[in-house]
């Protein structure tokens, strides 16, 4: 069976800084027997009924903001599978979740679901604890909040930082083919070669 990455799109959280209703997207990456989710958002149950009785290897999550990892502890009890996260992020997984445990991720860890690999690129700057997911034989990078179509993720709180938001960008992104497709964690899909000739631009506005 071929791998391939599935799409969900899920929305709940109101959050009284931001925006009343937050979509995200979920990422399912496998085939008919066996997937990895990553970043199982806000509806436990819609995600869970998008695995449709597959194995799930892992829960991967990009990264600790409250959107991202709220329904998470949920979904992966209802699937019996664990919970990855860059160590960098524990202080915002314990803001939702206080003391319950998580899997670190690693800078370059290889996380193996449907005869394909998804390896791990600490790609800080929207949060100390960032990763996007690079799966190269799909041609695919699973970003987050770090690249979106149009430009970097937000970096507004004291932990964020739009410069090493760019050096990530450049540095563990931008060397991947320009037909790799770019799935980020709100919003449109993009590719790697329509986003690398806007970085001057990003520069020059400061976001």
């Amino acid at each position: 069976m071929t791998a391939r990455i599935e799409h969900l799109a899920t929305a709940g959280n109101h959050d009284p800084q931001g925006p009343p209703v937050h979509e995200n997207n979920v990422w399912l990456v496998g085939d008919d027997t066996e997937v990895i989710i990553v970043d199982p958002a806000h509806d436990a149950s819609a995600v869970e009924r998008a695995v449709g009785g597959r194995r799930v290897v892992a829960a991967l999550l990009t990264h600790g903001h409250w959107d991202h990892i709220r329904a998470a502890r949920d979904f992966a009890a209802r699937v019996d599978c664990q919970l990855h996260l860059h160590p960098a992020d524990a202080f915002l997984w314990e803001a939702e979740h206080g003391d319950a445990p998580f899997e670190p991720i690693a800078d370059g860890e290889r996380f193996a679901v449907a005869g394909t690999e998804l390896e791990a690129r600490r790609t800080p700057g929207h949060t100390p604890g960032s990763t996007s997911f690079a799966v190269a034989d799909l041609r695919a990078v699973l970003t987050g909040d770090t690249l979106f179509e149009g430009g970097p993720g937000a970096t507004r709180w004291d932990y964020a930082s739009f410069e090493t938001i760019l050096d990530s960008i450049q540095r563990r992104l931008f060397v991947l083919p320009d037909d790799t497709v770019v799935h980020t964690g709100h919003g449109p899909s993009t590719t790697i070669g329509a986003e690398r000739p806007a970085l001057p631009d990003w520069i020059a506005r400061g976001w």
